[in-house]
């Protein structure tokens, strides 16, 4: 039986209204920051705290059968598992729903009256850091069970999986795969609700999403500092250095990364979808809070969509070495340190790619200097496999009824760790890839935002695939 999306939108509006909105706020309250920016996080406790808000708001669900559990392993953050059974529908296939609830810092720039341990709405906005990245995701999946089930609706079982090191690289989340590899199964579905939207007009399913090296360049010229008017021409200048190397892998100019292992072909059928794109919401590189004049280094608003999603990149995310200007002596300082991180095109192995950075960065320094380059995480990316039609089909429909568009699809430049693993685990699944981060909803960044009503629709449309994975997979019981 096809679902009544009416039936489904009142559901899932009434439960954002009354029970998931008053969580976020509480969610985004706490300071949960993932593992890489708090390694005290088990001693600080936020993360548990946040995990048992979660946990506490799903076992109040009223979802007969269902299990919650917060699975922890020692050394690691925990991952909760919501376990819920299918519902008139027979067979033992199982959709896979992901989100995570680790957070990134806090970063400077928040306008006056928000902050990112600040819950504040205004209109359909939730400002605060973590609640579209990714806190919704748990919730949301439990509303678009529930207004399955009201609908009168079926859906196969539905393993729920949040995680606690997304925002890390997921550097937890093997040792749980492994861990809860039987209760995983293998799943027909997997819906991932840590993406983002091109729009807010419609459904969005990411076909792609870069993989993420980070690691930090560090260059010694010194073993302490000096007076600069003594040492000055004499000692090479450790920053100088740095740059220099950074030069090997970046070209200053355009910022094109030149090492070969870094890069691959771009597959027609992306190139293709890019252009259609670009066609339907025009220069992505608009949509950027440029300062000044500043322009990006691509002319073609194609080039530029190809540039955030199948080419790597290059972003200096931190100095360490480099006091605050007002407290800069006129000493030659010892060393400097670059934290990298590195954008990996969807097929780039990121293990390889570490290997190459580290020859190329660490080769016969300038001057001989002391260069070490220490890889702190390699994630490779994930290109998504061809979408079945009957997935194609229940998309379009889904959006249409919770947005008045049909589906459509692009490839994003971030990094979901997870989809890789599950893409080599399961070659066989079926992925939607979507989220809630529409144009402007800056996240990691200052003023970070959830945008409530593509939220609640996102709500809607998850709802509306479970109902029509369960008919076309196994029918309704008698």
């Amino acid at each position: 039986m096809a679902l009544d999306p009416s039936v489904i939108a009142a559901r899932a509006g009434a439960v954002w209204d009354a029970d998931i909105l008053p969580a976020l706020f509480d969610y985004i309250a706490i300071p949960n920051l993932s593992p890489a920016f708090d390694p005290a996080w088990e001693e600080h406790g936020h993360m548990d705290r946040a995990v048992e808000l979660v946990r506490a708001w799903c076992e109040l669900r009223p979802i007969d059968g269902m299990t919650v559990e917060v699975v922890r392993l020692p050394g690691h953050t925990p991952v909760l598992v919501i376990d819920v059974p299918a519902h008139r529908a027979d067979g033992d296939d199982t959709v896979l729903l992901y989100g995570h609830l680790d957070k990134q810092p806090p970063m400077h720039g928040w306008r006056e009256g928000l902050g990112p341990w600040t819950p504040v709405r205004e209109g359909d906005r939730l400002y605060g850091r973590g609640g579209a990245d990714d806190g919704y995701a748990a919730f949301a999946a439990l509303a678009a069970i529930e207004a399955v089930r009201e609908a009168g609706g079926a859906h196969a079982r539905c393993l729920v999986l949040i995680e606690c090191s997304e925002e890390s690289g997921s550097v937890d989340l093997p040792a749980y795969v492994g861990e809860l590899a039987d209760r995983i199964g293998t799943p027909s579905l997997v819906v991932c609700l840590d993406s983002g939207c091109a729009s807010d007009d419609r459904l969005w399913a990411t076909t792609s999403l870069r993989g993420n090296l980070i690691g930090e360049l560090r260059v010694d010229v010194l073993t302490e500092g000096v007076h600069s008017g003594s040492a000055g021409g004499v000692v090479p200048s450790s920053f100088r250095v740095l740059r220099r190397l950074l030069d090997r892998v970046e070209d200053p100019d355009t910022g094109r990364i030149l090492v070969d292992e870094l890069r691959t072909e771009v597959p027609a059928e992306r190139r293709a979808a890019v252009a259609a794109t670009v066609a339907d919401l025009g220069d992505y590189g608009e949509r950027f809070p440029f300062a000044g004049s500043t322009r990006p280094p691509q002319d073609d608003p194609e080039e530029r969509l190809l540039a955030v999603t199948w080419e790597p990149s290059m972003a200096l995310t931190g100095m360490d070495g480099v006091p605050p200007g007002e407290q800069a002596g006129n000493v030659l300082r010892p060393w400097t340190a670059a934290t990298l991180s590195f954008r990996l095109p969807p097929r780039v192995d990121a293990a390889k790619a570490a290997e190459a950075l580290t020859r190329v960065l660490t080769a016969d320094p300038p001057h001989s200097a002391d260069v070490r380059f220490r890889v702190r995480s390699a994630e490779s990316g994930w290109d998504a496999p061809p979408t079945a039609p009957w997935l194609a089909d229940a998309l379009d429909a889904a959006s249409v009824a919770a947005f008045g568009r049909p589906a459509a699809s692009m490839g994003e430049g971030g990094t979901i760790p997870f989809m890789g693993m599950l893409g080599q685990r399961f070659p066989h699944a079926q992925f939607l890839v979507t989220g809630v981060l529409v144009p402007g909803s800056n996240a990691h960044g200052p003023n970070e935002f959830l945008d409530l009503a593509v939220a609640a629709k996102v709500t809607v449309a998850v709802a509306l695939l479970l109902g029509e994975q369960s008919r076309r997979s196994h029918g309704p019981q008698s």
